[in-house]
């Protein structure tokens, strides 16, 4: 059963935004501190209440897979990725159910709830070389699932731009790529451009040292720009620290209308136009 939060209360909520945006990278499943749940239809209104009316629910394994779809089923609002996070796969390969697992996520990927398939890709800041092989197998499995299905590539990339741009560049870029809160600098951020792909940019611009990634963002194309939170992890100053999510998107997008000198409602139409794009269109808002 789902548990209350009394005990560690929400920030306040931050000024509504002055148009609807959508959080394009989510983890409602997740426990966060003391071990409780989120409430979904609570979540789901905080966010609605400051203009952020969709959500995309992120699977990173079998079970949270299953869960976002079961979540998408029930919540208009909601669509659905499904996925190995790529440090799912050298634990995995070891147990020998890789392959299987990937065949779960492929059919899974066929279910009209389901935009896309991801968070896939690489990390080789948590799993060292001798898990690279899995990682790189199971990435590319993915990226040949989002182009067989029609659906969404989602990108996770910690420290592994290079191999990330050359896996992709071997089985092909898929029409609609999101490179999920990207943590590059101005040049990778050029390089994901111009292979197509949008730049997803999370509570870590905010950061004071995050500079490098300011400077991609200011590179970044209007029509290439998304925002998330990865809730609920990454939450953007004054909060870092605290359990983040969905509400707290204005807090983002404000700070980055700042950085590319737009306004909050030309930031809040260009995001919202490039989520439906990425995402392969429109879903039912959070009313």
């Amino acid at each position: 059963m789902t548990q209350t939060h009394d005990d560690w209360p929400w920030p306040d909520a931050p000024e509504p935004l002055p148009s609807p945006v959508v959080d394009n990278h989510c983890h409602l499943d997740h426990r966060i501190k003391g071990g409780l749940l989120i409430d979904v239809d609570d979540a789901l209104d905080r966010a609605a209440a400051v203009g952020v009316t969709r959500i995309v629910q992120v699977g990173c394994d079998i079970e949270s897979s299953h869960w976002a779809v079961e979540t998408a089923r029930a919540q208009p609002s909601i669509v659905a990725t499904v996925a190995l996070h790529p440090n799912e796969a050298p634990l995995l390969a070891e147990q020998g159910t890789l392959d299987d697992a990937l065949r779960e996520i492929d059919e899974l990927a066929r279910h009209h709830v389901v935009r896309a398939v991801g968070e896939t890709g690489l990390d080789y800041f948590r799993t060292g070389e001798d898990g690279r092989a899995a990682q790189h197998h199971s990435f590319r499995e993915h990226i040949r699932m989002a182009h067989r299905h029609d659906r969404t590539l989602v990108i996770h990339d910690r420290d592994a731009h290079d191999d990330v741009l050359r896996l992709l560049d071997e089985e092909g870029v898929p029409p609609r790529t999101v490179m999920h809160c990207f943590s590059g600098d101005a040049d990778f951020a050029r390089a994901c451009v111009d292979r197509g792909t949008y730049l997803s940019f999370a509570g870590t611009v905010t950061f004071k040292n995050a500079e490098s990634l300011r400077d991609a963002l200011r590179v970044t194309p209007r029509d290439r720009i998304l925002v998330e939170t990865d809730a609920p992890f990454l939450t953007p100053t004054p909060y870092r620290g605290r359990p983040n999510a969905s509400f707290l998107v204005p807090l983002t997008v404000r700070f980055m209308a700042g950085i590319v000198g737009f306004s909050d409602a030309e930031l809040c139409r260009d995001i919202n136009t490039n989520t439906e794009h990425a995402f392969g269109g429109p879903w039912a808002e959070r009313v």
